[in-house]
């Protein structure tokens, strides 16, 4: 299959050139082993404009791209990704689609089957799995039990056409599920809208198997901008600022045993906590998660790894967060006067 491994550069063109299209063209243009061959988009002044400010190749039509490329990065709107990978992995060409996979789990099951056919890959960007902090914490990841996010981000017009669930709470669903690592057997869930017809604010608690449990909160009528998550595990509790790519992890000194309820409690020492815990500072490495992201791809192409987030894995990050916006759903009130 072409660009699939060896020597050759792998020759990538990116379709929609939003904030985020802009952004993957931009850095394709210097990731070791890849080409750029251009950008297309709907809008031919925008495309122009990318063009002009990053020095691209415009494509007027999408099969043009094709016809230059191995492999695509789809980001356009949600409603389009199906039309756009499928026309892709049909002609054998590697796929990584911008999260949501799929407006629906009928459309991304006709991108799975698309790229079964062909034996394309397809992977879906959840860039949060690259977060700097995320990888930081890797060594120190050891069965969480215990998950609580905070996704939080002021109001803005951009895709109020959809839930807060699958405009933000979905990065937070893929992502604990993959730091859990254990099957989801139960969801609960509530939201309200406030600015919008649609859920601007929610909360999810998902419970896995073997106990472990995430609550899941996200708004897009905050007053500030937030992307938190604190993991608590038998090994210790981890503190991580996904915006700042940075955080800690707190565990019990060596030296100090674990307090037990069997035997006398002794009195809280006078430094407070800081003289019971190690505090180890995590800091990321300084790579933009969305290269990382890139990065992934052309590896998985070249059939060096695995995708990192997978077709499946997107479909089941879709699926559960579509799960959470049903359950909400059926508890609100259509807002709308009547």
């Amino acid at each position: 299959m072409a660009g699939a491994g060896g020597g050759d550069r792998l020759r990538i063109g990116v379709v929609g050139t939003g904030s985020l299209g802009f952004h993957h063209a931009r850095i394709l243009r210097d990731v070791d082993g890849v080409e750029m061959v251009g950008i297309h988009d709907v809008r031919p002044e925008r495309a122009s404009e990318v063009s002009r400010e990053l020095g691209v190749a415009v494509h007027e039509t999408l099969e043009s791209l094709l016809d230059d490329a191995d492999a695509i990065v789809v980001a356009v709107p949600t409603t389009y990704h199906e039309q756009v990978a499928v026309a892709a992995l049909e002609r054998g060409i590697h796929t990584m689609i911008e999260k949501p996979m799929a407006p629906d789990l009928a459309a991304a099951d006709r991108i799975l089957a698309a790229a079964a056919a062909s034996g394309a890959v397809v992977q879906i960007g959840h860039v949060e799995r690259f977060n700097q902090a995320i990888r930081a914490a890797e060594p120190y990841l050891d069965r969480p039990l215990f998950v609580e996010s905070h996704r939080m981000a002021p109001f803005s017009p951009r895709s109020t056409d959809v839930a807060v669930v699958l405009d933000l709470m979905i990065h937070d669903v893929d992502l604990v599920g993959s730091l859990v690592g254990r099957p989801l057997v139960d969801i609960s869930a509530s939201g309200i809208p406030v600015l919008t017809p649609n859920i601007d604010i929610a909360n999810a608690r998902l419970t896995y198997e073997g106990g472990a449990v995430a609550n899941l909160t996200a708004s897009r009528v905050s007053m500030e901008r937030m992307r938190k998550i604190r993991l608590f595990q038998p090994s210790g509790y981890l503190s991580l600022d996904l915006a700042g790519g940075t955080g800690e992890f707190l565990r019990l000194k060596r030296d100090i045993a674990a307090f037990s309820g069997d035997a006398e409690v002794p009195p809280p020492p006078p430094e407070g906590l800081a003289a019971l815990v190690e505090r180890i500072p995590l800091q990321g490495d300084g790579a933009e998660p969305l290269r990382k992201e890139l990065e992934s791809f052309r590896d998985a192409v070249r059939g060096e790894r695995p995708p990192v987030v997978s077709g499946r894995d997107g479909r089941e990050a879709l699926a559960l967060t579509l799960s959470i916006e049903e359950r909400i759903r059926a508890h609100v009130p259509d807002p709308r006067p009547s």
